[in-house]
Order: C-alpha cells, then sequence, then structure tokens
C-alpha cells in the first residue's frame, strides 16, 4: 500500500550498528606483544666460543684479559648507539675553509672519532707490531681477534685501521739510509704508538698516526699497471728510494681522506713505483697538491668517508725501488686481504646472533620461533657459515704470524689467503640476507640493525680485488709459485685422515676424501684450461680448507657437521676427476638433514649470549629440542 502522496517507500536497512563510544585520550590501542629484545649489553668475545677457542687455540690465550675488556664495549648498548648515530649522521666533505683557504677535509661526527680511539687504542691496527708483543707467539691472532670485533660495532672505522695495520710491513721496507727525512721511521713510530687523535694537525702534533691507500684510478681499477699518475723528481738526479717527487693524476678511490699519510702508485720512466703522500709536509705547511674533489655515495659503509683525489703537484716520497711499486705492496695486500676475511667472518657472526636472538624472543603460531625444525635448520646453516668463516682466518693470521721464519706458512698463507678471501666474502650477503629474512619486516627497516648490515656486506667482495680478480691471482699463483700450492695441499691432506675418522664418531659420510683428490687433480691442469673454470676451483679450495682447519681446530660437533652439509657423500653422483659439485646454497637446505643433537650443538654456540644476558635462558637445553 502506497503512502499518501504517492511516495515510493524505501527498503528497510538492517538496524544501525551499535558504536562504541570513542576512547578516551591516551587509552592505548594495544599492548605491544611478541618484539624480541635486542641483543645488546653482552660481551661479544665471550659469546663467540669459535672466537675464544680459536685464540686460545692459536696461541693467543695470553690476550684474553684485553680481548674480553674489549668484547664488553663491542656488546654495550652505549657503543652500538655510537656506531648507529656515526653511520646515521655520514661524514661531509668541506673543500675550503670560511676564510677561503683550502681544507680538503672530511668532517665527520663526533661518534665516529670515539669509535676510532676505542679500536687504536685497544689494538685494533698495531696490537701485533706493538714492541710489548711483536714477534709473541699468537699476537696476530689476537689482533685479528680486535678487529673481528671491531667490525661487528663498525665496519666503517675497520676500513682506516685495517690500512694502518697493513701500511706498517710496507713502510718496513724502506731501508734506513733511504729514510733521509726520517718521514717513515715517524710514521712507524705513530703507527704502532696505539694513540689517536682526530685532528687535521702536522704528524709530529699528534700522538698516533692513521696511513690510508690511494691506489685506484677511473681507467683501471684492480689494473694499478695501467694507472696514468706520473711522478717527477723534486730534485733533478735525486729518483730513487727516500727521494721527494711532485705527484700529477687523480685516484678514483681513496678511502679515509684524513688519514696521515698515503700510499699510493704512479708512473716514473722506470715503470710503477710507490710513494708515501703525506697530508702535511715535515715543515708544518699543509700538502697542498693533494686535494679532495668529492666523496663518494656508498650503498654502505657510511661512516667511513671515501673520496675522489687529485693529485695536482702533491708531493711524496718514494718507497721501495723505483719501477717496483707493485712489489712494495705485495705484502700490505696479503694483509688487507687477510682483514676482508676477517671482516665478513665478523658480519656474517653478528648477523646469525640477531637472527637466533629473533627467534627466542618471537612467537610464530604458537610456538617460538627457535622451537620449530625449519627454522632450527636455518639457523644452524647460518652457525656453520659463521663458525668455519672464523676458523679459516684464524688459520690465516697464525700463518701470516709465523711466515718470516717458516716459507712453508708464508707459501700457505699467500694462495690460502686469496681463496678465502674470494670465497667467505662472497658467502657473506647470502648470510645477510637469510639473517635479514629471518626477522621479516623488521629487518628490512632502518631502525633494525639487519638492514645496515645487509648494505655493508657486499663491500668485502669489491675491495681489495672482486671475484675474477681474485680467481685470477690464484690462478697466477698457482702457476709462478708451485711451493704454495704444495703448502696448501699438504694441509689439506693432513686432513684426510680425521675427516675418515669423522664418519665413524657422527655416522655420517663425507665427501671430503673425493673432494681433496679431485682438487688436487685440477690444480694440476694447464692454466688456460683452469681460467674458465677458476671460481669454481677457488669455491672448492676454499671449502675444502674450511673442513681442513674445522677438523684440527675447531669444535668437533661442527667439523662433522661442516662435513656433513658443505661436503657430503655422494657415491656414483660424479666422476672421480672432477670436484664435487656444493650443495644446494639455500641455506637451511643444507642443514635440514642434521641429527637434532648436532643443530642443537650449533645452536647452543650460536645462543650463548642470549643466555649469558639472562634473557630467558633460550640457550639453555637447545640441544634437547
Amino acid at each position: 500500500m502506497a503512502p499518501a502522496g504517492g511516495a515510493v517507500l524505501e527498503p528497510v536497512g538492517p538496524p544501525a550498528a551499535e558504536v562504541n563510544p570513542p576512547a578516551a585520550p591516551g587509552h592505548p590501542t594495544h599492548e605491544v606483544l611478541n618484539q624480541a629484545t635486542p641483543l645488546s649489553g653482552y660481551n661479544a668475545y665471550l659469546c663467540d666460543p669459535a672466537l675464544h677457542e680459536g685464540v686460545a687455540a692459536h696461541g693467543g690465550v695470553w690476550a684474553h684479559a684485553v680481548l674480553e675488556q674489549f668484547g664488553a664495549a663491542v656488546g654495550s648498548e652505549e657503543w652500538q648507539v655510537r656506531a648507529a648515530e656515526a653511520n646515521r649522521y655520514p661524514p661531509r666533505l668541506e673543500t675550503h675553509d670560511r676564510f677561503g683557504n683550502r681544507r680538503d677535509a672530511a668532517v665527520y661526527h663526533p661518534a665516529y672519532h670515539q669509535l676510532m680511539q676505542l679500536g687504536l687504542e685497544a689494538g685494533a691496527a698495531a696490537f701485533a707490531w706493538a714492541p710489548e708483543h711483536a714477534g709473541r707467539p699468537g699476537a696476530h691472532v689476537a689482533r685479528g681477534a680486535l678487529v673481528h670485533l671491531m667490525y661487528q660495532l663498525d665496519p666503517g672505522v675497520s676500513c682506516p685501521v685495517t690500512m694502518s695495520f697493513a701500511a706498517v710491513p710496507a713502510l718496513r721496507q724502506q731501508r734506513p739510509e733511504h729514510d733521509r727525512g726520517g718521514l717513515v721511521a715517524g710514521l712507524l713510530a705513530k703507527l704502532v704508538a696505539r694513540r689517536y687523535s682526530g685532528a687535521d694537525a702536522p704528524l709530529q702534533h699528534k700522538p698516533g698516526a692513521t696511513v690510508g691507500m690511494s691506489m685506484t684510478e677511473k681507467q683501471g681499477g684492480s689494473d694499478v699497471r695501467a694507472n696514468t699518475t706520473r711522478a717527477s723528481p723534486a730534485t733533478p738526479g735525486q729518483e730513487g728510494p727516500g727521494d721527494g717527487f711532485w705527484l700529477l693524476g687523480h685516484k678514483w678511490f681513496t678511502s679515509a681522506p684524513m688519514c696521515d699519510a698515503f700510499l699510493t702508485l704512479a708512473q716514473t720512466k722506470e715503470g710503477v713505483s710507490c710513494f708515501i703522500v703525506p697530508r702535511w709536509l715535515p715543515d708544518g705547511s699543509r700538502n697542498s697538491g693533494f686535494t679532495v674533489q668529492r666523496l663518494k655515495d656508498k650503498l654502505g659503509d657510511k661512516s667511513n668517508a671515501s673520496s675522489e683525489v687529485e693529485y695536482r703537484e702533491a708531493w711524496g716520497v718514494m718507497l721501495g725501488p723505483p719501477g717496483r711499486g707493485v712489489r712494495t705492496i705485495v705484502d700490505m695486500v696479503v694483509h688487507t686481504r687477510l682483514d676482508c676475511v676477517i671482516g665478513s667472518a665478523a658480519l656474517m657472526r653478528l648477523c646469525a646472533q640477531h637472527a637466533a636472538q629473533h627467534a627466542c624472543g618471537r612467537k610464530a603460531f604458537g610456538r617460538r620461533l627457535i622451537e620449530q625444525p625449519l627454522m632450527r635448520a636455518v639457523l644452524a646453516d647460518l652457525a656453520l657459515e659463521s663458525e668455519a668463516a672464523v676458523a679459516l682466518w684464524l688459520r690465516l693470521a697464525h700463518a701470516l704470524e709465523r711466515a718470516a721464519e717458516d716459507e712453508s706458512e708464508a707459501a700457505f698463507a699467500r694462495l690460502a689467503t686469496a681463496a678465502s678471501k674470494y670465497y667467505v666474502c662472497k658467502r657473506a650477503p647470502l648470510v645477510a640476507a637469510e639473517a635479514m629474512e629471518c626477522l621479516g619486516g623488521n629487518g628490512y627497516t632502518e631502525e633494525w640493525p639487519m638492514a645496515r648490515l645487509f648494505r655493508q656486506s657486499p663491500l668485502n667482495a669489491i675491495w681489495e680485488g672482486s671475484g675474477n680478480v681474485i680467481c685470477l691471482d690464484v690462478l697466477r699463483a698457482l702457476q709462478r709459485e708451485p711451493a704454495a700450492a704444495a703448502a696448501v695441499l699438504r694441509e689439506l691432506e693432513a686432513a684426510v685422515g680425521p675427516a675418515e675418522a669423522a664418519v665413524v664418531a657422527c655416522g655420517q659420510g663425507n665427501g671430503y676424501g673425493r673432494a681433496v683428490a679431485a682438487l688436487r687433480q685440477q690444480l694440476a691442469l694447464r692454466p688456460e684450461a683452469l681460467e674458465p673454470m677458476a671460481r669454481a676451483v677457488v669455491d672448492g679450495l676454499a671449502v675444502c680448507l674450511q673442513a681442513a682447519v674445522l677438523l684440527g681446530h675447531g669444535d668437533p660437533a661442527v667439523a662433522q657437521a661442516f662435513l656433513a652439509t658443505r661436503l657430503p657423500a655422494s657415491e656414483g653422483a660424479a666422476a672421480a676427476s672432477a670436484l664435487p659439485l656444493l650443495p644446494c646454497h639455500s641455506l637451511g637446505a643444507m642443514a635440514s638433514g642434521l641429527p637434532p643433537a648436532a643443530v642443537g650443538r650449533l645452536l647452543d654456540r650460536l645462543l650463548v649470549a642470549g643466555g649469558a644476558r639472562g634473557a630467558g635462558g633460550c640457550a639453555a637445553g637447545l640441544a634437547r629440542l
């Protein structure tokens, strides 16, 4: 029936929903639950079994107190905040002062200088060179442990620390009679003093020194023999070691441009030669020919300034013989590559710890992540990558320490360091990405540490030679230094027996012996046959080295798990003449076949920080899960 006036009835809708009154101001929308506590307030040295056990195994137990003290700082919230600030407020370039005079200075946040002081005064650069430690067994291993810890706090600061460490053997090549102005002696004295001053001032007014490296040019990259920078004698007829030169040219990457001096390469009539270029001249005036053009805007490594430099008749002193510049810096390169391995190992350890810390404090589908088998497999693989990398750099540091008195160890270090630099630095981004994924969306935000670690992770694979450059270096070493190949193979073959014993101990087979036999055959191939497969060969060499050092110096359960997952038995799967293919690189897939007790052991060693901090006893009893 239509209403009067002919209006159309509207359909009757559902009754209006009851509306709750608005919340009173300040009423919470929710309670914050199920967020993991941050990894802070722990001792980064004591909570790293692979590190402190390895330092002791390689003769560095006498440095335990220094490392424990430094580890407490690295794990503290106070220093973690400073490291975050140094990266949040990166350096800026001041080309001129307010009066118009050139400064060519990178200006850092105060936290950067505090971090530099912490690392250098602890000995991260000079511990092994200092008079009180030089020659003492374990000194280089302890110094490496300091760098390992420093890198976890701030990788950017570790760059000038490493360069200052590696500059010492290069500077020591200068004979005293060639150091007429005393520049080298002055630098060496202040490099080993374990002191720091961030002042842009002449060396004689500073308690300590840092030395950088200025090698790469636009057109050459790693091919330093293609450099175009030229050096001409400051005094005609004086063009040998210790003589002054004027440098004209450019450098495309000069990190830490506020260092007190730089090792650099330039062309002379004899060929590529090495020079020391100070920021300030011996008379106390500025080296006006050293000009900084701009700072790089990098993916990561934000706290550290990387610059483009022009030499506009910059004054420098020749280091070593003319035309032998590359030879002069060879020892330096071995030391910097070692620190690349250490840095990547440190980053992997920290990434794995962050992932484990999150898994302890986060629940999903009614269980903590750490209790779920698939997450446990992922964390076990992260732990294995970390432990193997740490064991490898500890062995390299030990070899470097003994190199002066043992030619076999020197040969081992030259080849093994290059192979390790390639492999370990390549693994770091994989570990960082997987650890970041463990944290979910939190891991992808800049408020959490994983984003910074992920952006940092590719750097060491590029610095001191990218992947192809390193692999070709390994091939050249095999060709030119048979003693190096022999030393590495001796180390690998000495571990065949322990690898076979590991099969009996854990009941799981492994392919270590077959891999070493295949590697020996591969290394005997002609260079032109090896080059296309260089990456595969270096991969196999590095993995076998990791297995060998874990068998010789690592935790037995870790060594057995590494063999079972990285060099598994594969009867009939491949010809004996071929290197075994590495298992699936997906972290979590490799460890999926490990017995629960083996996984528990790995996680116990990874999660000791959680238990030590009293955060619910996360590390306790994991082997029983």
